[in-house]
């Protein structure tokens, strides 16, 4: 799969089949998001891989009460050892660390994508809990990430509603627009593609 095509047909997938993922593919697609880059080449990110169905209602629970995720045969929880970051880069290692997790949690649901899985990003939980359920120490890592993965049992190819790239784009400065973009036709090549 071209990465146009995952970037535009992935979606946040809240119903799987209920079919096992192969940790042989887990492992494939972490192995490629690894090279994920990071600030100062600190790669602070570690991955717990949940599969236990015990351990999946729980964090569903830590997680909001959003009970959907337990249909997913597995979670990705990206773990965030942002000590490594603060140390180099001082207060700015915070967000430094966390953007380095975003980074690497997109790759992954883009190369879940290509291997025909479908995931979820999972931000609102509740740290601690999720840090208790997996025996993180809280020296170790902090959970920033839980991805659901797996393969879709619902339809989402239609549409899916964005701003128009020529309301989101400025030139040198705030607030400075064109009418490039809406003139080149790069709106419609995307509209188009979806519609295949």
């Amino acid at each position: 799969m071209e990465l146009k095509k995952a970037i535009l047909e992935r979606r946040s997938i809240r119903k799987y089949k209920d079919k096992p993922v192969k940790i042989e593919i887990l492992g494939e697609i972490l192995d490629v998001a690894r090279f994920s880059p990071s600030s100062g080449n600190l790669q602070n990110w570690q991955f717990i891989i949940v599969t236990n169905e015990k351990k999946k209602k729980e964090i569903a629970s830590a997680s909001m009460n959003q009970n959907w995720m337990t249909e997913a045969p597995a979670y990705i929880v990206i773990c965030n050892q942002y000590k490594k970051v603060t140390q180099m880069y001082g207060k700015l290692g915070k967000m430094y660390s966390i953007q380095n997790c975003s980074i690497i949690a997109n790759n992954i649901m883009l190369l879940a994508k290509e291997k025909g899985l479908d995931t979820c990003w999972i931000g609102a939980f509740d740290n601690e809990a999720v840090q208790r359920i997996l025996e993180i120490s809280d020296d170790d890592a902090d959970p920033e990430i839980i991805l659901t993965i797996g393969y879709s049992n619902e339809t989402k190819l239609n549409e899916s509603e964005r701003e128009e790239i020529q309301s989101l784009v400025y030139f040198d400065k705030w607030g400075k627009k064109t009418t490039t973009f809406a003139k080149s036709g790069i709106v419609d090549k995307v509209k188009g593609f979806l519609k295949k």
